[in-house]
């Protein structure tokens, strides 16, 4: 795969390309279509395929399948389902009645679980959901952002069935996941992107290096980086070219470690971050040579004499 900057796993419903040139074979357009008198259930399976991978889990889910028998066939095509961006909120597991559930309005994605639930109840708990889409994909998916409470058996699961997966990201706060993560890494030989939430590095980095030989990006955010963390990432690591440890707490002799290291960084983000000032005029000038380089907001903690308790 050649170079790229990765997709944004942020991103919870990509829309349909507006440029029709990128989504429509040569010389096609919609104005073509009224003209020759043609419907939408007569385009080409492959047309509407390359088209609605395009659309979101939810429009496929809960929209694009009730159109009519042709979009239904062609969202079950495995090509729709090579990126799957979840909710970041589903039902846990222990819960059983749907009732049991508080809708927020402003809980991210609370509409689309709350259409999920009327849909599929018996299929909403994370774990019987996430197997459910996997699914979907027949061993094609390539992107997975998991819900924010997913569990280790939906893990696992996503490890054994998805052996092209190019990029995973778990809830920020997903601990357990965090935890657990390190034992599938083998699993993922093509893996190039993950993102990860407040995580001890030191157990998970060198696997990434043994198993993942083109891995390029990493997200750590809120995490803890001394000078074993910063040496394992230089040893196994060094040919990272995106980096994020915004909000991160810094050993600064581990922040210079990585920056002497890691020469191939295109864009890092430390902002925010604890452990070195960002005026530092070491950290700017050992930091000059990435492109896109944010450290803005961090600080040293001033340290408190006891005097003043």
């Amino acid at each position: 795969m050649g170079e790229y900057i990765p997709v944004s796993l942020k991103s919870k419903h990509p829309s349909v390309s507006s440029d029709f040139s990128a989504v429509f074979p040569c010389g096609f357009s919609f104005y073509q279509l009224q003209m020759e008198g043609r419907k939408w259930e007569d385009l080409s399976k492959d047309i509407l395929v390359n088209v609605l991978r395009r659309v979101g889990m939810e429009s496929l889910l809960l929209d694009v399948r009730f159109v009519c028998k042709s979009w239904y066939k062609a969202s079950r095509e495995p090509q729709c389902w090579e990126h799957l961006i979840f909710p970041t909120f589903i039902k846990l597991d222990d819960i059983d009645d749907i009732d049991d559930i508080c809708w927020e309005p402003e809980i991210p994605d609370s509409g689309f679980i709350e259409r999920l639930a009327i849909t599929y109840q018996e299929n909403l708990s994370v774990t019987a959901f996430v197997k459910f889409i996997v699914n979907r994909s027949c061993g094609n998916a390539t992107i997975i952002e998991l819900p924010g409470c997913s569990t280790e058996e939906a893990l696992e699961y996503v490890a054994n069935e998805c052996p092209r997966l190019k990029g995973l990201a778990v809830g920020l706060y997903n601990e357990f996941i965090n935890g657990i993560i390190v034992k599938f890494i083998s699993k993922w030989k093509n893996l190039e992107m993950l993102k990860l939430g407040k995580y001890d590095l030191k157990e998970i980095i060198p696997q990434i290096g043994l198993h993942c030989n083109n891995f390029i990006w990493l997200s750590a955010p809120y995490t803890y980086i001394g000078k074993e963390e910063a040496s394992s990432l230089v040893s196994s690591l060094s040919e990272l070219k995106y980096l994020d440890l915004h909000g991160g707490n810094f050993e600064k002799e581990a922040l210079v470690m990585i920056l002497q290291g890691c020469k191939q960084l295109v864009r890092l983000d430390i902002s925010k971050s604890f452990g070195f000032n960002d005026d530092d005029a070491e950290i700017l000038e050992l930091a000059s040579q990435i492109p896109a380089f944010m450290c803005e907001g961090s600080m040293v903690i001033p340290v408190i004499e006891p005097d003043y308790l």
